[in-house]
């Protein structure tokens, strides 16, 4: 009887290992299987009607997104809600706002709407560097970027983090040429008497100058707020370029800051002072979406000095384009220059 039972468990114990030796195999093909099963199943199922229609559904969505934010950033120029855009000129120029003045013999050249007042944008930097060099300050005193310098009004963003220190020529520096912000409300701000001391400056010498229809309300451009005529803004460009310095600035090519243990390259933002065709003695670009993209300089042309004003033009870089057209046609047309048409802006814009 023990016999039996000790030869039934061998028995048992043989069968076991045997199915073992069996099966175990055939598991880890099915283990080894099952990835490969799992990703063909997957790729199936990413391919079927449902997935299709949920991934198209999905990239209409952030297509809708990215639509809504395009649009949202497009926002109408105040030239363009005037409908100074439908004023046509003999030059066709994209500017809304075209000006060109000989201050010499204050003879008007060229006129487009001129009487209108608009936002100015970055040519605020003008009159910002006029009044800064005027009230003779130390160009070599340090200062410091604070949180104060940091754009609120279009949460725009800067190269210059709060806590960089540079001189008072280099903050004048980067303003005029590369139309740095926190650089030109720096300068603002650390005026004797602070920020609301130089914005009252900058109008009582809007006021010495003679310019009307002029307002400022901060140092950047900003705000919208700070509004001109193409005649005022030809008056701060005449008196901006008597200041060596700002001359000096404001047609820079490029100019290199030690920023801590990094050194930043800032570039001209006025393309136009890398032409061999241009001799510009001083230059200010500006643009937000208000005032669309601007652009004022004094410059050498035929034989004479102008002054080139151009407001709200529509495209990037139409304002580049509609100095270009003024040129050819000031040295292709010099004697008959001044028997040009002008084009001016309804008399209920003129405010």
């Amino acid at each position: 009887m023990l016999i039996l039972r000790t030869t039934q468990k061998r028995l048992r114990l043989t069968l076991q290992a045997l199915a073992i030796a069996v099966l175990l195999p055939a598991a880890a093909q099915v283990a080894q299987a099952a990835p490969k099963a799992t990703k063909k199943s997957a790729k199936a199922v990413a391919t079927a009607p449902a997935a299709k229609s949920a991934t198209k559904s999905r990239r209409t969505k952030t297509a809708k997104r990215h639509s809504v934010v395009s649009v949202a950033a497009q926002k109408p120029s105040f030239g363009s809600l005037y409908g100074l855009h439908a004023t046509s000129d003999p030059l066709d120029l994209k500017s809304s706002v075209a000006y060109v003045l000989d201050p010499e013999t204050q003879e008007v050249l060229f006129s487009k709407n001129a009487q209108a007042v608009l936002p100015i944008a970055s040519i605020t930097k003008l009159m910002t560097a006029l009044v800064l060099t005027e009230a003779n300050l130390p160009l070599d005193e340090m200062i410091t970027v604070t949180q104060d310098d940091v754009d609120t009004e279009k949460n725009s963003g800067s190269r210059l983090r709060v806590g960089t220190r540079l001189s008072r020529e280099e903050m004048l520096h980067l303003a005029l040429m590369s139309s740095e912000n926190r650089a030109a409300h720096a300068l603002g701000r650390t005026y004797p008497g602070g920020l609301d001391t130089f914005v009252a400056k900058m109008n009582a010498k809007a006021r010495e100058l003679g310019m009307v229809n002029t307002n400022f309300v901060e140092p950047t451009g900003l705000s919208s707020k700070n509004q001109s005529s193409a005649p005022d803004l030809a008056t701060l460009v005449a008196a901006a370029g008597q200041v060596p310095l700002i001359r000096e600035l404001s047609t820079s090519l490029e100019y290199e800051v030690e920023v801590g243990r990094k050194e930043l390259t800032y570039r001209n933002t006025n393309g136009l002072v890398r032409s061999p065709s241009w001799t510009i003695d001083v230059q200010k670009t500006g643009y937000i979406a208000e005032a669309g993209r601007c652009l004022v300089m004094q410059a050498q042309l035929a034989g004479r000095k102008l002054i080139m004003i151009f407001l709200d033009s529509a495209g990037k870089y139409s304002r580049i384009g509609d100095a270009e057209r003024v040129r050819r046609w000031i040295t292709e047309n010099a004697p008959a220059a001044s028997a040009a048409p002008t084009a001016q802006v309804d008399a209920e814009l003129q405010s």
